[in-house]
């Protein structure tokens, strides 16, 4: 997604309209050297208003020292998607500089300063760090080489023209003069910044595209990196904490004294929800929980259950919903098709289960608060603390670490809030550290959705009608209120707004129903990780109905979508599509366009007698344009493959008496290394503007081994996980 009008041809970015779409500046650093900041307007102005009317302000900077150094000060986190090597590699490719002399450093907090011109605000997710940092990063790369080689030439008294980057250097080709970037810093933080910057040809990258080590896992490996569980700070209490287990439920009281009888247990803190330990180290504090006496008042949700919600949506499902798409007449083509089908889908509530459970170490003084996290928005976690302590934004300090996984989980600020309520009462740093119990059972978890689809097919078999009613929760519409527009926003109808098949007539509505004691959130993949689910499983039955292979009923509706086309072929000759397999073995295949990337997938599975299902290889083909770092694009597909295993074969949240019933990975299963299957990942070489990479595997993958899992059984199953009793013979 181009942020910048680029002559491909001179690789220059135009100036024209320069103040609108962005622009650098340069100053000396403290302590001299180079600084340079870049802006990026956003693309969602409903979101983006309040930083636009403060004027512009820079989103990012890159710093270069006296000793040669390059930093950047990006606002992206880093967990685990390679955000603080692929920013490097952006600059470092225009600046001219080994990836070894580059740097990252992160963000304050800052909405103004910070933001992510593709959601308007300072957030990490959705897949965006690639596609929003693409173009302004390498500019900034390129304005300091431009600004480095203009304060050579003025040291020479040669001209600018007879002059190159090299290697962290400036030459001058014709005398053999050389300059390093260091030495060169602070004269160049004089010079004028340059209207037209030439970028690189694609032809010339020497890093972007290239298999880069990551430069954060030396420090992974050894211990070194820290992530938002392992703060310490001086005098620090250690603090557990139990929550009402009834969602809307309250404290009705506690006995406490035989948790102070504990020994190195200091105090109880509690909320109108919570009850919280405080002592000197955590054996102490999850001793003292356990001694206390606690009676909760369950509140109105006490008796709920999954079947309660589900009962609920089925009937608010049978409303009309808002019309999000209307292409032709679909009502006359379905009474006019030769054949029609029906189906209900529906996905589960899911939880995030990130390796690091939730946790937050604050101290609250009467002249300010120091946080201490791993978040996913820095800036709403400053602000929640501030509006809960009464101290001004600029008093509160947000410490951001690396993230021991997000997956949406932490892009909520329900957990530090709660954490900073119960500092609020500790004299002294605190860390609140969530159980893996606590952390599931009290989660904010994927929307539960309940789909019906109808589809009006040819005398060839080729669908003429196609009709998608969703009903579900809208994240978007608590998370970023100004852009739930007309009853809908672009989240909850991704996946299905666009799909890449040319059916003629498409009707799409949305029927916004929350459900009852029960919070919802961002969950990897977001919106597609239900709507590709219920879309490519649907097509996959229209297929089936007309006896026709996957593969080449998708190929026929693909003809104006090429991308689409290329990665489904790729996928289906990669796997072997047609070739032979063992009884109640079977292949599936998906193919999506989501996050800016082309993606197909093709899963083979094995069911036995049993219904148990074995997914023994899962082939991706992927085209998210340019391909910054292979290694990173093939781990976080293999990542995000990992994750939606666990959707497709084990993992729901149900509700029992208002209760939570999974609390561990015994009852919440994760994928184990002999329930991997091989994984093969082919990126497609591409030109095209970046796409997002960190959560298409996982939409992708469900629909495949679903589909896989029919074309082994001739069972159709519409709701994951895998029910096995469905499937035994």
């Amino acid at each position: 997604m181009s942020l910048h009008s680029t002559d491909h041809k001179r690789g220059a970015v135009q100036s024209e309209g320069l103040s609108r779409r962005g622009f650098l500046r340069a100053s000396a650093a403290v302590g001299g050297g180079l600084l340079i900041a870049f802006s990026m307007p956003s693309r969602f102005a409903a979101l983006g208003e309040a930083a636009a009317a403060e004027g512009f302000a820079p989103d990012g900077f890159i710093r270069i020292g006296q000793d040669g150094r390059v930093t950047i000060i990006v606002p992206q986190v880093e967990m685990g998607q390679g955000t603080f090597t692929s920013c490097p590699m952006l600059v470092a490719e225009e600046l001219e500089v080994n990836l070894s002399q580059v740097g990252t450093e992160q963000a304050p907090p800052n909405h103004t300063l910070y933001s992510n011109n593709l959601v308007g605000f300072q957030v990490t997710g959705g897949s965006t760090s690639i596609r929003a940092f693409y173009e302004p990063l390498r500019k900034s790369g390129a304005t300091a080489r431009e600004m480095l080689i203009a304060a050579a030439a003025a040291t020479w008294n040669v001209e600018p023209a007879s002059c190159r980057a090299e290697n962290g250097k400036v030459i001058h080709d014709a005398t053999g003069r050389k300059l390093g970037y260091g030495a060169l810093a602070n004269k160049a933080a004089t010079m004028s910044v340059p209207k037209d910057v030439a970028l690189k040809e694609p032809s010339t990258f020497k890093l972007i595209g290239t298999p880069a080590k990551r430069l954060d896992t030396p420090d992974k490996v050894n211990g070194k990196a820290v992530y938002g569980i392992d703060a310490k700070v001086p005098d620090m209490k250690i603090a557990t904490l139990a929550i009402c287990p009834v969602f809307g439920g309250k404290l009705k009281s506690v006995d406490d004294s035989k948790a102070l009888e504990v020994k190195d247990v200091l105090q109880v803190v509690q909320t109108d929800d919570t009850v919280a330990v405080v002592a000197t180290n955590t054996g102490a504090a999850k001793k003292g929980l356990a001694a206390l006496e606690i009676v909760w008042d369950d509140g109105p949700n006490a008796k709920l259950t999954t079947d309660d919600i589900v009962a609920d949506m089925a009937k608010a499902s049978e409303a009309e919903g808002v019309l999000v798409r209307h292409d032709g007449d679909v009502p006359k083509a379905l009474d006019g098709a030769e054949q029609t089908l029906d189906a209900i889908y529906q996905v589960p509530f899911l939880a995030h289960t990130t390796m690091e459970p939730l946790n937050c170490t604050v101290h609250v003084r009467e002249d300010g608060c120091d946080i201490w996290v791993g978040t996913q928005v820095i800036g709403r976690a400053q602000a929640v603390a501030a509006e809960l302590t009464g101290l001004p934004s600029e008093k509160v300090v947000v410490h951001n670490h690396m993230l021991g996984g997000g997956f949406g989980r932490r892009l909520e600020i329900d957990f530090i809030a709660k954490a900073v309520e119960l500092a609020k009462q500790v004299e002294g740093p605190v860390k609140i550290i969530w159980s893996r119990e606590e952390d599931i059972q009290h989660g904010m978890y994927r929307p539960y959705f309940y789909d019906r689809l109808d589809a009006g097919l040819d005398s060839n078999g080729i669908p003429v009608a196609w009709s998608h009613r969703i009903c579900g929760s809208s994240v978007i519409a608590r998370w970023a209120s100004p852009a739930f527009k007309d009853g809908y926003d672009f989240d909850t109808v991704d996946g299905a707004l666009e799909m890449p098949y040319a059916i003629p007539n498409v009707r799409l509505q949305y029927v916004r129903h929350e459900p009852q004691g029960i919070p919802t959130a961002f969950w990897r993949s977001v919106g597609p990780s239900h709507n590709i689910f219920v879309v490519e499983s649907f097509i996959d039955e229209c297929a089936a109905a007309t006896k026709k292979d996957p593969l080449d009923y998708r190929r026929a509706l693909l003809a104006k979508s090429p991308r689409a086309l290329a990665v489904l072929e790729l996928a289906a000759e990669k796997a072997g599509w047609g070739g032979p397999l063992p009884e109640r073995s079977g292949r599936g295949i998906a193919v999506q366009t989501v996050f800016g990337t082309f993606m197909a997938q093709v899963a083979e599975v094995a069911v036995s007698k049993a219904g148990e299902v074995r997914v023994k290889r899962v082939t991706c083909a992927v085209d998210c344009g340019v391909a910054i770092n292979p290694n990173t694009i093939e781990a976080q597909v293999q990542s995000a493959i990992v994750y939606g295993l666990s959707a497709a074969l084990f993992d729901e949240i149900t509700l029992k008496d208002g209760r939570v019933q999974q609390s561990n990975f015994h009852n919440y299963r994760a994928p184990h290394i002999n329930d991997m299957p091989q994984i093969d990942v082919h990126i497609i070489k591409s030109s095209e503007a970046p796409g997002g990479i960190g959560e298409p595997g996982t939409s992708a993958l469900v629909p495949a081994v679903f589909n896989a899992v029919y074309a082994a059984t001739g069972v159709r199953l519409r709701k994951p996980p895998l029910n096995s009793d469905q499937l035994k013979v």
